[in-house]
């Protein structure tokens, strides 16, 4: 009997499954992009119908395929405060992500194969960094669940998994409706070749698509489209682990790519057809999927991590590879994995550095304060994001200040803001967002110039300027500097002289 390589040990895997977690354990917050506008509504959900975020937003639980960091923060929070409860469930969605991928690479080959070790590092991912929280748990949920889909199905326990899948199904539904379709079509290509039993073994998978009838009654089925951009899907398998450093980046996918060509070309590599079936399924949702999808964006963008995931696993040492050639991909691919975790480690510690910086704002805002924000963008999008667009979010989560970069999703979410008509315009996202100068690629964003001018004062307290473009200090008439960090800058309004007046500086 051949000993177990070190890939294949317990030790290897609960090494990897730790290691993971680990550019995320300096930050505070972890920084994704998306994450202080969910903070924000963590906030509004945790405080109830309390003042004074009440007189601005509304949380009312209802049932939408979009809750999974929701339910999750409103379990641990009253137990660990808001912030670490935010933290410790992305972390456990990054380490939830490497072990479901290794725990169905030991049930489909029966041991961890050296592409498997490669596939772990997309477990940080575009979509991740984006910070498409509810989505990516969804997805470490689907990954760990088609697992146990295929353990099961290993035991013949066919009655029993029947019986498990229908809450399992419901569940990962309620996290995010996609990472129910994705499980839908991970079960439907290992199930494919029994066809005969096919319908019957996905019935437990169904019961969701009843709640997309409730969820979707009538209300609107929002902005779909555009549909088969090619370039822009190019883009997004180019960007699969799209973090910082553009050049790491993309010797990363060329990395993936070159293991994914090796193992198709090579004769002594095969192919789980379970698994390769499930990649094609992937593949055809991606190409078919359109950029936004029911007013969510990047829907199909999310699917490019896994499809890679799935090639990568459907890949299997055949008898006459010899060890020499497995212990060097596998080498190659650990190589990979750990330049991958010091890397985000590094890029995530340097954002974690400049939100700090940014963040010592908060303590100049006053509980309850009415904050409007500007957080200066770009025409078009550098590789290297920004990552600024909802950091007011976190003025609503830590100083439950009024913030105007919550998204109106109608529908889609628990939060309806409801602020005064006086702050129309200037009450949700994208208001927050403006450029220095007016953008074609940009067609919804104002100038800071137009923002300042057309911004109603009587109806706001503060205003946050965030990597601001410069303008002319005139625009500031009436207000008070009481804070500044490098591009950005507190202001008080001041309503007693609104009128026009010297510059503050």
């Amino acid at each position: 009997m051949i000993p177990k390589r070190w890939w294949e040990t317990r030790a290897f895997a609960l090494a990897a499954v730790l290691l993971s977690a680990v550019p995320l354990l300096w930050p505070a917050v972890p920084p994704l992009t998306d994450l202080p506008g969910h903070l924000g509504r963590f906030r509004v959900m945790l405080d109830g119908d309390a003042a004074p975020l009440a007189a601005w937003y509304r949380f009312r639980w209802m049932l939408v395929g979009n809750l999974g960091v929701d339910l999750a923060v409103r379990v641990l929070a009253p137990w660990t405060g808001l912030l670490p409860a935010v933290k410790a469930v992305v972390i456990a969605t990054v380490m939830l992500t490497v072990a479901g991928t290794l725990w169905i690479a030991r049930e489909v080959h029966g041991r961890v194969t050296p592409w498997t070790i490669a596939a772990l590092s997309l477990a940080y991912n575009y979509a991740f960094h984006f910070g498409f929280v509810n989505y990516v748990l969804a997805m470490a949920l689907a990954l760990n669940a088609f697992a146990l889909w295929l353990w099961l199905g290993r035991l013949e326990r066919y009655r029993l998994r029947a019986l498990l899948f229908v809450p399992i199904a419901l569940a990962i539904w309620l996290a995010h409706i996609v990472g129910w379709g994705m499980l839908g079509l991970f079960v439907l290509g290992a199930e494919l070749r029994d066809w005969k039993r096919l319908p019957l073994r996905l019935l437990p998978l169904v019961p969701p698509a009843l709640l997309i009838l409730l969820w979707r009654d009538g209300t609107g089925a929002g902005l779909t489209g555009p549909f088969f951009v090619w370039s822009t899907k190019i883009g997004w398998l180019v960007s699969v682990v799209r973090d910082r450093w553009q050049l790491l980046d993309l010797v990363s996918v060329a990395v993936l790519v070159s293991l994914l060509y090796q193992g198709w070309r090579d004769p002594d590599t095969g192919l789980a057809p379970r698994l390769h079936r499930g990649f094609l399924l992937v593949l055809a949702a991606f190409v078919l999927l359109p950029f936004m999808l029911f007013n969510s964006a990047y829907a199909d963008m999310r699917l490019v991590p896994y499809l890679f995931l799935l090639g990568l696993l459907a890949l299997e040492a055949k008898p006459g590879m010899t060890e020499r050639r497995r212990a060097t991909i596998a080498g190659i691919a650990l190589a990979f994995f750990l330049v991958r975790i010091a890397g985000t480690t590094a890029s995530l510690a340097l954002y974690d550095a400049d939100w700090r910086q940014r963040l010592a704002a908060l303590d100049h805002i006053p509980r309850g304060a009415r904050l409007v924000s500007f957080v200066g963008e770009r025409c078009g999008q550098p590789w290297k994001h920004q990552r600024l667009n909802h950091l007011p979010g976190l003025a609503l989560a830590e100083r439950r200040a009024f913030s105007n970069d919550q998204w109106r999703l109608a529908d889609g979410s628990p939060l309806a803001v409801h602020a005064p008509a006086a702050m129309a315009g200037f009450d949700s996202d994208p208001s927050q967002m403006v450029l220095a100068e007016p953008c074609a690629l940009e067609p919804g964003f104002l100038t800071l110039e137009e923002s300042l001018e057309t911004l109603p004062r009587a109806a706001f307290d503060y205003v946050w300027l965030i990597h601001s473009p410069a303008i002319n200090a005139r625009r500031f008439a009436g207000m008070t500097r009481i804070w500044a960090s490098g591009g950005d800058a507190l202001y008080r309004i001041d309503h007693k002289r609104l009128s026009p007046g010297p510059s503050p500086h």
